[in-house]
This record gives C-alpha cells, structure tokens and sequence, in this order.
C-alpha cells in the first residue's frame, strides 16, 4: 500500500499512484485476455491470467449513503465485487445514509491505509473535509451514484454516475407525451442532492402541476399511508413518480387503496420492479445502471494504480444513464435483471 509517485496530470497534483518502479515500464493492462493475447502480453514483461488480474494485491474502499436493504444498493455492490474479483482487489465495503456517519467511514478508511476509495456525495457538505484528508494522504478517491455537481470541486478523480437533473427533466418529457396532469414527485430522504435535482428536473420540463411529497423512506408502511393520504385527499393526482424502485411498488399499492387513478412512473430498477411493468402496473422507470457504477469505480481505481490512466480526461463525468426501460424493451433488461446486472 506505498505511494510511490508516476508521472501526473496537472489536475491531479494531489494524487501519487502506488506502482513497483522495477514492473512500471513492463506493466500493460492486465485485465482479461485471450490466451494469444496473454503470451504476447506475457512477452512484454506483464502477468495476466485469462479474466483475473495478476497484479498486486490492492485494497479500495467503496463507502455509500446507501440505507440498509435497498436492493439497488445490492446491485451497486455487486458490480464493485465483480470488478474486484477481475482486479486482484480486496474491497471493503461500507454505508451509512447519515452524512457524519458515513464521513467517518471515509476516515476509517483513510486510517487503515487502503489503495484507493470510491465513494457517493449524496450530502457533499458533509464530505468535503474528509475527502480532502484522503487526497492529502495520497488515497486517489472516485466519485460514483452522487455528486456530479461536486466531484470537480472536491479534486475527485473520475465520477460514474447519471446527470440527475438532465434525468429529471427527461421523465418530464415523457410525462407530457402520456397525457398526465398533475404530478406527485416523492423524495424519500430530504436533503439528499440527488433526489432534490429528480423532482426539479421533472418540474422543469413537465407541462402539468408538479408537487413534492417528502417522506420517511426507511419506514415502508409510513412511506404508504403517507403516499395513500394524499391521494385520497387530492384526486386530480394523476401521475406519481418515485425515486427508487421499492418506492414505487409501494407507491402502486398505495393508489390502490387510496382509489385513485393516477399511474406511477419511477427512477430506478429492480427485479420485481421489472416484473411491475411488465404486469402494466409501473408505467416506465428510468435506469441509471447501479452495476455499471460500483464495477467501473473499483476498476477505474485499479487502472489508476496499476497504469496511471483516469477517465474523461479528469474534466467530463462518466454517464452511465438514463435511459427508459418500458413495455418496449423489458423483456430484453430483464434477462439481464435475472442475472443481477440491470
């Protein structure tokens, strides 16, 4: 776990990539390749194995804002340990949704030294000064899921993620084109940067009435009556978008037992969320590709330490969404769903 330094652009002057200086001209990329491509690359100095990474053992920290039992969350994490399994990296993961929590389990990793972190800026206030302590000590830090307004600002790497608001504003055109009036946008953790730029985005290209309606999204059956309640009480509700995809099969429930005809459009995807909109109950959801985020994060910082390489050219984040999945294409995402990668 050494920082000894490579060559660095200018916008990562705090950065030093540990790699051994004798392997460092020698070293290619040693991902996954075909037996012919591992001779000739094996010709050149490198050691690769066919799909695992031969380089050394490394650790990075993977810290979310993630509450306890979302399984987008589930998916996030799998793609980081595929990544990790391909790399030869030890990952060790971490979450709490309360900011100073979660701050101090960036601390935590700062502490035991590890090789590189990849963590979400949900609440980026609250991350800052860690985050700079990391990069003071020479911990390269990605940025994945939350704060594509702020991983700049904080001297981030790289960030994997979906421009939320241009999200937002894209399930507010879609709204329009389904004739919908009168949208529910529900924020399950207020505060959160994220979910505020989902509902501004969705207000500032839907054509209809747009109100927010905040609830206390670790509290499933307060999540439903609050949802229920206000249904009941204004029936010109036609259209309730929600911001993750427990929320949203929650949310169906709800329009049901408030006798309410409004529809439920979502952000976000799960298997049974799939099978929502296959069953017509979901109307459409937006996928930002949680696997992708956790994979490319862990792999970005292996890349970083083992090559020097950095993606989007340390200026342009990483877009990994959106795009809609709906009665036109669920049936080719859910083969994937299956297999816990969308």
């Amino acid at each position: 776990m050494s920082h000894t330094s490579l060559p660095r652009s200018p916008r990562f002057r705090r950065f030093a990539p540990a790699v051994a200086v004798a392997a460092a001209a020698a070293l290619t990329l040693a991902g996954c390749s075909s037996s012919s491509g591992g001779k000739k690359a094996a010709e050149s100095g490198a050691a690769v194995s066919a799909g695992k990474a031969d380089t050394p053992r490394m650790t990075i920290a993977m810290v979310t804002h993630a509450p306890s039992g979302d399984t987008f969350w589930d998916t996030i994490r799998k793609g980081a340990e595929a990544a990790a399994a391909k790399d030869n990296v030890k990952l060790i993961y971490s979450n709490d949704e309360t900011a100073a929590d979660q701050a101090n389990l960036v601390q935590n990793a700062i502490d035991q030294k590890v090789d590189g972190i990849a963590v979400t800026l949900a609440k980026p206030d609250a991350m800052k000064a860690v985050v700079a302590k990391a990069e003071a000590a020479g911990i390269p830090v990605v940025g994945f899921n939350a704060g594509l307004s702020e991983w700049k600002k904080q001297g981030l790497l790289s960030f994997f993620g979906q421009d939320e608001s241009v999200s937002g504003q894209a399930l507010g055109t879609k709204l329009n084109d389904t004739g919908a009036k009168h949208a529910l946008c529900v924020v399950q953790a207020q505060g959160d940067v994220n979910l505020e730029q989902r509902c501004a985005g969705v207000k500032k290209t839907f054509s209809g009435k747009t109100d927010n309606l905040y609830v206390n999204g670790t509290d499933m059956p307060s999540v439903k009556s609050t949802i229920t309640a206000k249904l009941a009480q204004d029936k010109s509700i036609d259209e309730v978008v929600t911001l993750g995809a427990p929320f949203a099969l929650t949310a169906a429930q709800a329009t049901s037992e408030a006798g309410s005809k409004a529809k439920v459009a979502t952000f976000d995807l799960n298997k049974d969320l799939i099978s929502a909109i296959e069953k017509g109950s979901i109307q459409f959801a937006v996928d930002q590709q949680p696997y992708l985020q956790g994979y490319l994060a862990v792999d970005s910082l292996w890349l970083y330490k083992t090559n020097g390489n950095y993606s989007g050219g340390g200026e342009q984040p990483i877009l990994t969404g959106p795009a809609f999945v709906d009665k036109s294409n669920v049936d080719t995402v859910a083969t994937f769903a299956a297999k816990g990668t969308r």
